[in-house]
């Protein structure tokens, strides 16, 4: 059974813990838009899901909260290009 992450959004962070390391996407905002820069995975938790799941939970947030995505990051583009159903929150002139 997959635990869910337990994701804090900071001024310029949306950021995790698992096992006493730290995982986050760095953001910025402006008007309705949330621009994804960088997504980064302590090494010790490299190869078990971690940035999958916070991209997730992090996309979750940003349609919860009736935001449209930019997303800068190359790992956040890919995850898009592979789960083409969150296309539906991308801010209007962007593409992956």
């Amino acid at each position: 059974m997959e635990t869910a992450l337990n994701v804090i959004q900071t001024e310029k962070h949306y950021e995790t813990e698992v096992e006493g390391h730290k995982a986050f996407i760095e953001y910025m905002k402006s008007g309705n838009s949330i621009y994804l820069t960088h997504t980064e995975v302590a090494p010790e938790l490299e190869g078990k899901g971690i940035a999958k799941k916070l991209v997730e939970t992090v996309l979750k947030m940003i349609e919860d909260e009736g935001k449209q995505l930019v997303p800068l990051c190359p790992y956040v583009a890919a995850y898009l290009k592979r789960h083409p159903e969150w296309k539906r929150i991308l801010a209007q002139g962007y593409n992956v």
